[in-house]
């Protein structure tokens, strides 16, 4: 018999799983006397922030782009550039942590260097948009690409890559009890809060990218971690699914989802 262990925690916000999604995204206007100048100074001390800006309006994006850009083996001037909407396209973004303290630098503004990765997982490969802040400005400085089996997440995105699309080798891919904290999903406006078990996962499994997906790296990342804290951030909705994964006896297991 399925088991649900879980606390009542009162009433929330409705928080709907499905994901607006937006293949022509309007431009996003810069804030109020930045039309024709620059960002704000506060704009630039978190990559988040600057990046929103970046992905969304085409006057700020050559601005910040250092011309010619290398992309791989090739150099591309600033006539030849087009639009890059990046992640601001499909609405939504994910975030790969190995650590709890390395998610800590989203809100770091020492931070320097960041990557908005585009992984495609069914064509092997990943484009790379390398960011640099130099005198306290963030700048695109390199466009790369990569097999995707040379990337830092690769074992893990392989992973991933089945738990997204296999329903069979998802539900063995949970551990035997899975930390639940997000909506009812009998009772939109009831918080929940607890355990789930195997059994019960379908009622709770999130929406998750499976053809590809947009991650944002900040700073370096290390290989060596036995654990995955997968984001999912909504744009529009301002929505976001973390998935706890954690590596045991050399496969990985979802160990908590939070909504």
């Amino acid at each position: 018999m399925a088991t649900v262990l879980l606390l009542m925690t009162g009433c929330t916000d409705n928080k709907n799983k499905g994901r607006e999604t937006a293949s022509e995204p309007e431009e996003e206007p810069l804030p109020e006397r930045y039309e024709n100048d620059d960002l704000p100074k506060t704009a630039d001390e978190l990559f988040d922030d600057f990046v929103y800006y970046f992905a969304s309006n085409e006057q700020l994006q050559r601005r910040r782009i250092a011309f010619p850009l290398k992309v791989n083996a090739s150099l591309v001037e600033q006539q030849q550039w087009q639009m890059e909407p990046l992640f601001m396209s499909v609405g939504e973004y994910a975030q790969i942590f190995n650590t709890p303290e390395q998610k800590e630098l989203v809100n770091d503004t020492t931070i320097a260097d960041a990557i908005v990765e585009k992984i495609f997982l069914n064509a092997d490969s990943v484009r790379q948009y390398v960011f640099s802040r130099n005198d306290g400005r963030w700048q695109l400085t390199e466009i790369r690409d990569q097999q995707l089996s040379n990337n830092a997440n690769a074992t893990f995105l392989s992973f991933y890559q089945q738990f997204a699309t296999d329903s069979a080798f998802q539900r063995n891919s949970l551990c035997d009890e899975i930390a639940f904290s997000g909506a009812d999903p009998d009772d939109d406006f009831a918080e929940m809060k607890g355990f789930i078990t195997p059994g019960s996962w379908e009622a709770f499994a999130p929406e998750l990218p499976q053809d590809s997906l947009y991650n944002i790296v900040y700073g370096k990342q290390s290989t060596q971690s036995k654990e995955r804290i997968f984001t999912i951030c909504g744009i529009s909705n301002g929505l976001e699914t973390e998935l706890v994964f954690q590596l045991k006896r050399g496969k990985w297991k979802l160990a908590s989802l939070t909504e």
